[in-house]
């Protein structure tokens, strides 16, 4: 590993320490993830009295527009972050699909146009990144479903990292592609997530690279409470009473939760309850499975679903998230391949955003959760779309239709017209038993 230049410590670093969730064992800010006592992950801790000095209302709003405007909450000493305009994604208010589903306030926070690579994982690496180069990394890694290897590459190369990236063999060719373009190396491991989560623990170990959701893990899962954040602030300064959120690694979830608790904390926004409910494929349910059972550990699965970049098998945050629905009344629930196919285009026709597996997922249990009547019509929701369409394009193929092919005349055009509203009103046919 090349040693880079260490930025010096901000006298505005506001982060403290990392500390055992489980122990609460504490340890220097350096590049761990895991107890050495009880084997626990590890948590970054801040000092929440200096930043409830340093921030209001208006100094946020003053910030850059992106994750950075709340920097004094994220895991960085520098003044001068890896910003490649990540956050501050739209909070719609989707009238359409609530109308079709019966609710009254229901927003999604549409991730699936998040800078640079149309995920939520870009506000997790460019945090993780700049915390390597604080650090003294030089090359950086990831395992992952697809998005995170996008994000890193991407934002390794803005930020004149070296970076090798680690995905499943079987990735949709979006992704792929979404990751080669960027230059870094890419190892297609012939195994699923999990396998390859292995893998990359042995070459951290073994190559002291700075790997994103490994050994940088505790700052990098940091990233993610900002779109608590952002969905609190786009709000008007108030909290939800209900969120959606999608179920991989059950961190997004858990950070979620951290992020509007502290806002909570430091004066920003009013105490409330908030309901946390989650989403998985019945694919790979694991954490689903341990709140249905009312189990306080988590059984791993082999994934075998098309939502593959929520596909982990032993999720590593999953029992806290499924502590954290428990405690704010919320429910994790899962959908077959099916419903999430149907999910995604709910969401298109509705609301005009395509989103990939994760997002249908995130729609198809929404649905399920108010037809079984466990979210209220006046409960002001917000469902969160992590990643964006264009990336798993196999995944409703075959399922939207295709093209009328036509001659470039009039009547040609008025034959094929009137096929597709014929098609049409037998599509919206009623169907009698």
């Amino acid at each position: 590993m090349t040693q880079t230049t260490t930025p010096q410590q901000s006298t505005s670093a506001t982060f403290k320490a990392l500390k055992c969730k489980e122990c609460g064992e504490e340890y220097e800010l350096k590049a761990a993830h895991v107890c050495e006592f009880c084997f626990g992950p590890l948590e970054v801790t801040y000092d929440y009295s200096a930043i409830r000095r340093m921030v209001t209302r208006e100094s946020i709003q003053a910030g850059p527009h992106s994750i950075w405007r709340y920097r004094a909450f994220l895991p960085v000493a520098t003044d001068k972050p890896i910003d490649v305009g990540t956050g501050m994604t739209p909070l719609v208010q989707a009238h359409r699909l609530a109308r079709r589903l019966g609710l009254e306030q229901l927003y999604i926070k549409n991730d699936a146009v998040n800078m640079p690579t149309l995920s939520f994982k870009d506000r997790v690496v460019s945090v993780a990144l700049t915390r390597a180069q604080e650090l003294s990394f030089s090359t950086v890694s990831c395992a992952s479903t697809g998005n995170l290897a996008n994000s890193t590459a991407a934002i390794a190369a803005r930020a004149g990292l070296d970076c090798c990236v680690f995905i499943p063999a079987d990735l949709e060719a979006g992704k792929v592609m979404g990751t080669l373009i960027y230059g870094p190396t890419v190892m297609a491991v012939e195994g699923n997530y999990d396998q390859v989560n292995r893998l990359c623990s042995e070459v951290a170990n073994t190559h002291g690279w700075g790997f994103v959701n490994i050994n940088l893990r505790p700052y990098y899962s940091e990233g993610s409470k900002t779109l608590g954040y952002e969905v609190a602030e786009q709000l008007g300064w108030q909290l939800p009473d209900h969120v959606v959120v999608p179920l991989a690694s059950g961190s997004l979830f858990t950070k979620i939760y951290k992020g509007f608790q502290e806002f909570v904390q430091v004066g920003l926004v009013d105490e409330k309850p908030v309901r946390f409910s989650g989403a998985q494929a019945d694919g790979c349910s694991p954490i689903a499975q341990a709140y249905r059972e009312n189990r306080d550990f988590i059984t791993p699965v082999k994934p075998n679903t098309i939502a593959k970049s929520i596909a982990i098998g032993n999720p590593a945050d999953g029992i806290y998230a499924s502590e954290i629905a428990r405690k704010t009344n919320g429910t994790i629930e899962s959908v077959s391949d099916a419903e999430i196919i149907d999910g995604i285009k709910l969401l298109a026709e509705t609301e005009g955003i395509f989103t990939e597996t994760a997002g249908g997922t995130t729609i198809a249990v929404l649905k399920k959760l108010v037809e079984a009547g466990k979210i209220a019509p006046n409960e002001k929701t917000v469902v969160y779309i992590t990643g964006n369409g264009l990336k798993t394009q196999e995944a409703v193929q075959g399922y939207v239709g295709e093209p009328l092919t036509i001659e470039p005349k009039l009547d040609s055009f008025e034959r094929a017209l009137e096929r597709s509203q014929v098609l049409e009103r037998l599509e919206w046919q009623p169907v009698l038993v």
